[in-house]
């Protein structure tokens, strides 16, 4: 006769909240902690680039200031990593190394200084933070499920600025961009 198998209780006690949690998504957690620590890393050296690629004031002016968010977004998650306890350290992100290099074949498909390389710019940075809303809107809501309020806090106020930054590449493209570009 054949024996159930044996189902062991591989969670144990979150010490922020008292509930149980699971290693496995623990570890889950803190790798997609990782993955996005590396894509804010790399829109550093990213961001510069759009900057110098973009024909409006407007345009350049939201790039550089998304460039100092993105800054102390790599702060913030630097907090998260000492709020767990962990060291802060980056693992590639293939998505968003993707994306970076699609903005990238923007920039040399289009020609410079037109309202077209804005709007490519726009649908690259658009892209960029519809992605990082996503992460961020899991994040949070795994560091709930894990017990970490304090942790979902400090990541609910970047996930914050990620969708006032693609709210406002919207309101440039609708207002002004998209318009230009269909003169040319």
């Amino acid at each position: 006769m054949k024996k159930a198998p044996v189902k062991t209780n591989s969670t144990k006690r979150n010490a922020n909240s008292g509930k149980k949690t699971d290693p496995l998504l623990e570890e889950f957690f803190h790798g997609e902690l990782k993955d996005i620590y590396w894509a804010e890393k790399h829109l550093v050296k990213t961001l510069p680039k759009m900057k110098k690629a973009a024909t409006t004031a407007e345009l350049k002016q939201a790039f550089e200031d998304h460039l100092a968010t993105t800054k102390e977004h790599a702060v913030r998650l630097e907090k998260v990593f000492g709020l767990l306890g962990k060291k802060p350290q980056a693992k590639k992100c293939e998505a968003m190394e993707g994306i970076t290099k699609e903005g990238a074949s923007i920039i040399e498909d289009t020609e410079a200084g037109t309202a077209t390389r804005d709007v490519g710019l726009i649908l690259a940075g658009q892209k960029v933070e519809h992605y990082e809303i996503s992460t961020y809107g899991g994040l949070v809501q795994l560091a709930k499920t894990l017990g970490r309020a304090d942790v979902a806090s400090v990541l609910a106020e970047t996930l914050r600025e990620e969708k006032e930054a693609d709210q406002l590449l919207t309101s440039i493209a609708e207002n002004n961009v998209n318009y230009e570009a269909s003169a040319e």
